[in-house]
């Protein structure tokens, strides 16, 4: 056999093996973070999809008086920044009428940190960033604002936006996870040694 037909071979062997590592790595970012080195990568579309399996999510304030129900959350990473957006619809209910159907709409920004506790990300430091509320004339009044802040500050708390799996956890064996932190529209973990 002639070197010029072995190339033609060996040069598609090369290409079937990139093809093979460009796909093995593109599953691992399906459904879990991309391990890279001493980071873990997660996409906005990982994220969004962890929202959307954990809401809506409906509260009630002051014995029932009032209620609130967030729904339909959407996650971006504006483009330059280090904090994420999250949009969500909002349903208001007093003395018992019906917060299951939006009636405005609402925005956050927020850093991240990681919770060992829960093993997932959490709203660090979240701002509301934009409301609007037509049944209330557009603009927030106190009471409103005071029920938002009071839930982001629980959810942030207790409830993480993405939770670590076991798969994840394996594949990072000893190492520590670090800060966390948002650059070029990715959200990085970054982990100690």
């Amino acid at each position: 056999m002639s070197l010029r037909r072995s190339f033609p071979t060996v040069s598609r062997g090369l290409a079937v093996a990139a093809l093979a590592l460009v796909l093995a790595a593109c599953s691992t970012l399906n459904g879990l973070g991309a391990l890279l080195g001493n980071e873990v990568r997660f996409t906005p579309m990982q994220l969004q999809g962890s929202l959307d399996r954990n809401f809506p999510k409906h509260y009630d304030k002051l014995g029932g008086l009032v209620s609130l129900t967030l729904m339909n959350p959407r996650l971006t990473i504006p483009q330059g920044s280090n904090r994420l957006r999250v949009d969500f619809d909002l349903g208001l209910g007093a003395l018992g009428s019906d917060s299951s159907k939006p009636s405005g709409h609402f925005a956050l920004t927020s850093a991240l940190r990681y919770d060992p506790g829960t093993r997932g990300l959490h709203l660090q430091d979240p701002r509301i960033e934009q409301v609007d509320v037509p049944s209330l004339g557009g603009a927030m009044n106190g009471s409103s604002r005071a029920l938002l802040n009071s839930w982001m500050g629980e959810y942030s708390r207790e409830e993480p936006i993405y939770r670590f799996d076991n798969s994840l956890l394996d594949k990072l064996g000893s190492r520590r996870i670090g800060t966390t932190a948002i650059e070029s529209g990715t959200v990085v973990v970054h982990l100690d040694q």
